[in-house]
């Protein structure tokens, strides 16, 4: 039996992914600050853990039983701090998220390497470190794999992605560390943030247009940061976990995009989940952060080196996506941060634990 470790499995893409590798034989621990917000994971083993600490990787590398000098077959490291647009460009969270997010990739890069036989390590870069130079022509950005540099990232965010990217593949070159390097763009589905200010832009406009009464045919408006004119791809999860899991079994390390090529403007966005919804709804444009004015996944390099590419269309995407926030919202549901153990301080650079996890942990202790 293959064994897996997901790093960031109490979040969005990892809670996912932890579902996929237990369908397909897995066993899988999952590992993050907190527990996940919206579903019991299906993990063999979960432990809170803070990853900014190396003690705490060391504890979450180890294998589960017998020799604890052996690690994972595996290890997806998807554990960053991040957010949408709100929380990444106000700028009021960059020493945050570049201190948090390079803690956890040199504590991860580093240990793995120090194995005997180190696990196969994917990482998710994300299109956010491509230059914003390239990105300034909504209908026409330019984000393929090759064309990173000269580097410009927009934010913080994705210099760290880059840094991170450079960090996993010096460990290839010095250390022989066999890694996977996907660039995510805009990935999207249920269970994920929805309203807690970390939402990205399907999710926020499904809440909008679900929270908007609706009476005869009237129209609702709702507001939008900006003109709506600003142009992106969204990938559903289900084929952002396929495009990972080929990607694992293949013998490419990347970068490689992992995205959609169905690029919409926000605007068109919104007019796709009012569809779905069947509700009529006006916009109302206000000043707010935005990020680049276009980007879009060239899934050109996927289709050579998987032989395979997202084909879903983005309204099927959002049907599952609105009908799981709408059911929330009607329940009266409050999506919120969940909040890690007491030990652990998940907000700004204040001090973090080495030994904030479940008891289960103590059995591997060093």
């Amino acid at each position: 039996m293959k064994t897996a470790l997901v790093c960031g499995a109490g979040g969005f893409i990892g809670g996912h992914l932890v579902q996929r590798l237990k369908d397909e034989g897995y066993w899988v621990r999952g590992v993050d600050i907190k527990e996940h917000e919206y579903t019991d994971l299906p993990c063999d083993d979960f432990q809170v853990l803070d990853l900014r600490s190396e003690r705490n990787v060391r504890r979450a590398m180890k294998a589960a039983v017998g020799d604890l000098s052996i690690t994972f077959d595996e290890v997806y490291q998807l554990a960053a701090d991040m957010g949408g647009a709100g929380y990444i460009f106000t700028g009021d969270n960059d020493a945050n998220v570049m201190h948090n997010s390079a803690m956890i990739n040199l504590n991860v890069a580093k240990v793995a390497s120090e194995f005997k036989n180190p696990p196969k390590i994917f990482y998710s870069s994300s299109a956010c470190m491509y230059p914003e130079y390239n990105q300034l022509d909504p209908d026409n950005p330019k984000c393929s794999e090759d064309s990173a540099y000269p580097a410009a990232p927009d934010s913080e965010y994705g210099w760290e992605k880059l840094f991170s990217e450079r960090l996993y593949f010096a460990f290839n070159r010095n250390y022989g560390l066999d890694i996977r390097v996907a660039r995510f763009h805009n990935i999207f589905g249920p269970q994920g943030s929805w309203n807690n200010g970390k939402e990205k832009a399907p999710a926020a406009m499904c809440r909008k247009v679900a929270e908007v009464a609706h009476y005869n045919g009237e129209v609702s408006r709702i507001e939008m940061w900006g003109d709506g004119e600003q142009t992106r791809s969204f990938l559903y999860i289900d084929e952002c976990l396929d495009a990972m899991r080929k990607m694992m079994e293949s013998d490419f390390m990347g970068p490689m995009n992992i995205g959609s090529e169905e690029m919409v403007t926000i605007n068109q966005l919104v007019e796709i989940v009012s569809d779905v919804a069947n509700k009529k709804v006006d916009i109302n444009h206000i000043d707010g952060p935005t990020g680049v004015r276009g980007r879009n996944s060239d899934n050109d390099l996927m289709r050579e080196k998987l032989n395979w590419c997202p084909s879903k269309s983005l309204r099927e995407g959002i049907e599952k996506t609105y009908a799981w926030i709408l059911n929330n919202v009607e329940m009266g549901l409050d999506d919120v941060v969940a909040s890690a153990p007491e030990e652990v301080v998940t907000n700004g650079l204040n001090t973090y634990t080495e030994t904030a996890e479940l008891d289960a942990a103590d059995k591997y202790s060093l």
